[in-house]
């Protein structure tokens, strides 16, 4: 454990520098979707406001920012309970391999004691982040996912 990681809630100051993260996050091959500048403005935008589904965090090390994470809130009727979706997790490369990674889902898991399950998707070639969350207890889910964007 890393006593000089810690996390808060985004606050509206930290706009600038969650987007310019956001935008490395979602132009890198880690996800399958590239969002428009006015979908990323949203995200943050809720995440910050009143919007009950999502949650937004700033991870620091040492007070210096060095990453964010999104959690998105649902119910599991399969669990019987409140899901949390890790949506995004993203680390500054130069802050990666301090642990921030595994903190990040013990300190969800804290966060949202009442929740039944959490939920995240990875890209299968991201073998580092795989591992992450394989030693931090997740597995693959034998589910197919489907999807259906509206625009």
């Amino acid at each position: 454990m890393n006593d000089n990681i810690n996390f808060r809630k985004m606050i509206n100051s930290d706009r600038e520098e969650v987007l310019n993260m956001m935008r490395v996050f979602y132009d890198s091959p880690a996800v399958l979707s590239t969002p428009k500048d006015s979908v990323l403005e949203r995200d943050f935008d809720d995440c910050v406001g009143e919007c009950p589904f999502v949650t937004g965090f700033i991870i620091e090390n040492n007070n210096e920012t060095i990453g964010y994470m999104m959690t998105a809130m649902c119910y599991s009727t399969e669990y019987g309970g409140i899901c949390i979706w890790l949506e995004d997790l993203y680390i500054k490369p130069e802050f990666r391999h301090l642990g921030a990674g595994s903190e990040a889902l013990v300190f969800i898991e804290e966060y949202f004691p009442e929740a039944v399950r959490f939920k995240l998707e990875v890209e299968t070639e991201n073998e580092k982040a795989v591992n992450c969350y394989r030693k931090n207890g997740y597995g693959i889910s034998p589910y197919f996912q489907m999807t259906k964007e509206i625009d």
